[in-house]
């Protein structure tokens, strides 16, 4: 258990309206009596003028609150000043409570390691809340909210019970050997088994779209020389980020831009035009294309509407491909409608600019929304659900087998073991000063 008090600004000091200093710990009321010479009842934002006691100077005229442990956030005696924004106010707070006895600064995300210590909070809350502080698109907000206020907790805690069940009715026999298992109850530990081990592999095949919520689509743009990659880029952007010319075979490599196109984070690439080339170079653009085009969640590929039938047939092989949005490009420059399933667009005149970004937004939506109830949001989530997948079969297999009840009982407790690093609650000093270390100071 943490002993010292720590103190943090919990929003960053600059021209706000408001900035918030938290103080964590056994001395944090006697900081607020020293600095504001009293403790207003617990949980009532109260307005008090904050004194440098030492030199007799008027600090700030802010609202103070108190909340008292273990009924608080951190689980601790827990304060907050909510100050004026200036920079100057909340240095002046900070250095007067760095001299108090047994205060120190926090480090980056001690008041959430606190919470977590104090089981106030499980791990993947403290990561829910991570992916919060981190959210750029609506997407990522919605989907760490919902891990920050329990969804994945509760149904990895779901899957705890089923298999805490199923060993209790194990344990049962093991210790009267006596006693057969009915086969009434096999089959029902077994079926409840097989119910576990379908929905962890939906989760397992949802899994990757969860990252890619944190994390971005991947998107290639892939065509053939002139074909309107980087002029597509660009205007995605909406500023210069790759070089546009007449010249074929400009773009030599891959060139990125992240974006927020309706919500969603995507990182986008533009990619070296396709085509056979003796120059070494543009070769190696060439095939790292082509690489990034096999990696992409999602590939724009785009033909020259003004090369007509020729233009799109050059890239037909691609359309073959999952996960493909076919772009005819320079279409202000021709008459009539380009045929499906290829989405007409001028990046010049905006032309098709409704059609495309609806179905850019369709493609997307289809990639991202089909993350399930159990959003396995990390990888480490995704290791540890497949160890106790895989103890689950073992468990089962023993089971049908008529193996010893020993046997069967030691894989489910395999299982449940692995669930309970994902939440934090066994053998997870390793990879708590990772996980924490990723927080902003005063959170």
């Amino acid at each position: 258990m943490e002993q010292d008090t720590i103190f943090a600004p919990a929003t960053a000091p600059g021209r706000a309206a408001l900035a918030i200093v938290r103080i964590s710990g056994p001395t944090a009321l006697d900081a607020l009596r020293d600095l504001a010479g009293d403790v207003p009842p617990a949980r009532r934002l109260s307005l008090r003028v904050l004194q440098d006691s030492s030199r007799g100077e008027v600090l700030d005229e802010a609202m103070v609150v108190a909340f008292l442990g273990p009924a608080s956030a951190t689980g601790e005696d827990l304060v907050e000043l909510h100050l004026h924004g200036g920079r100057a106010v909340v240095a002046a707070v900070c250095d007067r409570l760095s001299v108090l006895p047994g205060l120190r600064l926090a480090d980056p995300g001690e008041f959430t390691r606190r919470a977590f210590l104090n089981d106030r909070i499980d791990l993947t809350t403290a990561e829910g809340i991570l992916d919060l502080v981190d959210a750029e698109t609506d997407a990522q907000r919605r989907q760490a909210i919902a891990q920050a206020t329990g969804g994945l907790a509760a149904a990895l805690e779901g899957w705890r019970e089923t298999l805490v069940a199923a060993m209790a009715r194990l344990e049962a026999f093991i210790d009267f050997p006596d006693e057969d298992l009915p086969e009434t109850l096999h089959r029902e530990i077994v079926d409840a088994l097989s119910s576990l081990d379908a929905e962890m592999a939906m989760a397992l095949a949802d899994g990757s779209r969860a990252e890619r919520v944190r994390e971005g689509l991947r998107i290639a743009i892939v065509g053939v020389p002139n074909a309107g990659k980087s002029s597509l880029l660009n205007w995605l952007a909406k500023r210069d980020v790759a070089i546009v010319s007449a010249t074929a075979g400009t773009t030599r490599d891959v060139v990125e831009v992240h974006l927020d196109i309706n919500g969603y984070a995507a990182t986008v690439a533009d990619t070296a035009g396709l085509r056979e080339t003796p120059d070494e170079i543009e070769a190696e653009g060439v095939r790292r294309a082509l690489a990034r085009a096999e990696a992409a969640d999602l590939s724009l590929v785009l033909a020259d509407a003004t090369q007509g039938e020729a233009g799109r047939a050059a890239m037909g092989a691609y359309l073959e491909r999952d996960n493909v949005l076919p772009v005819a490009t320079k279409i202000d420059l021709v008459d009539g409608a380009v045929p499906e399933p290829w989405i007409g667009l001028s990046t010049w005149t905006g032309e098709g600019a409704p059609a495309f970004f609806q179905a850019l937004e369709t493609a997307m939506a289809q990639w991202m929304d089909r993350v399930g109830s159990v959003a396995l949001t990390r990888a480490r989530h995704r290791d540890a659900v497949v160890m106790a997948r895989e103890a689950v079969g073992r468990g089962s297999a023993a089971l049908e087998s008529g193996a010893p009840l020993e046997i069967a009982a030691e894989d489910l407790r395999i299982a449940a073991a692995s669930l309970g690093r994902i939440l934090g609650r066994v053998d997870v000093e390793e990879i708590l000063d990772r996980i924490f270390g990723e927080f902003c100071l005063g959170k």
